[in-house]
């Protein structure tokens, strides 16, 4: 389900929310969504009992938190200047823990991820060197799905307790990411900007494509949902997973599956079934 851009404005903009829908709704994401805009030096308190992930986007802050059980109080000051061009910081604190932004000399755009979860863990902010960054599909595919996948968490280094994952794509103009198609039972969304800003790309969301644009956001609930940016046009997306009780996101639970009628082309031993053969020159 795709959802247009929003009229962003300083302050909160919610984009996705857990109570549009009973919490047992397939249909329901399990997460809220949003993006914060502050303007220079101002500040914001985020006090939600609910599970947190803090991403920036562009700007500068400093947060400050504490850790659950302690009267001593953590402050960071960080910056990003390119969502293209930079790994994230994110800060993850569970539903006991509030923190505060305030805005550093320029107006700041942050991304909040927040779902219902009463255990608690230890506040981790995740720095840029902290991500792990690969090319995705480099060496296979004629480098038509080769991507910049960003996971900044999942269940490898956050807390077992955590009810999330999240991740940034960056996808090449004119190429494929999420590729091949593949699905996975948990939610998930899709956040995405442009570059430049007036590009384009389509989501497909099993056997239904949807165009998207700079600011809009995609609900995945259980379709393969492979995606493509248009030539000329760098497509960025931010994407959330919420864990399911009994069902992580992940290999202990089987998860994402790939499409068995797709999953070939992963393979660099199968680059010469794709027409043209790689020895073969295109005949004029």
């Amino acid at each position: 389900m795709k959802i247009p851009t929003p009229k962003f404005a300083n302050g909160m903009t919610w984009i996705v929310k857990i109570e549009e829908l009973p919490w047992d709704d397939p249909k329901n994401t399990k997460m809220d969504f949003g993006i914060l805009r502050l303007g220079k030096n101002q500040s914001c308190s985020l006090d939600q009992e609910m599970e947190k992930a803090i991403l920036l986007m562009n700007g500068e802050i400093t947060a400050s938190w504490k850790e659950s059980g302690s009267s001593k109080e953590i402050k960071e000051k960080v910056v990003r200047a390119s969502l293209f061009d930079e790994n994230p910081w994110c800060l993850h604190v569970a539903g006991n823990v509030a923190v505060a932004i305030k805005a550093g000399n320029c107006d700041v755009e942050i991304a909040l991820v927040l779902t219902r979860n009463e255990k608690s863990f230890a506040p981790k902010l995740y720095k840029p060197a902290d991500c792990k960054s690969e090319l995705r599909g480099e060496g296979t595919m004629r480098e038509m799905s080769t991507r910049v996948v960003r996971t900044i968490f999942d269940r490898s280094n956050a807390p077992k307790e955590a009810n999330l994952v999240l991740g940034e794509v960056i996808n090449y103009p004119g190429k494929w990411s999420s590729y091949p198609p593949h699905w996975h039972v948990q939610p998930e969304i899709y956040h995405y900007r442009f570059l430049p800003e007036q590009g384009f790309g389509f989501c497909m969301l099993g056997d239904e494509v949807v165009k998207v644009k700079h600011g809009d956001t995609v609900k995945i609930f259980g379709v393969t949902h492979p995606q493509t940016s248009a030539p000329g046009y760098a497509m960025y997306y931010l994407w959330a997973i919420r864990h399911l009780d009994g069902k992580p996101y992940g290999p202990e639970s089987g998860t994402p599956v790939f499409d068995p009628a797709h999953a070939w082309v992963m393979k660099k031993d199968n680059e010469d079934a794709i027409w043209p053969p790689k020895k073969d020159k295109i005949k004029k």
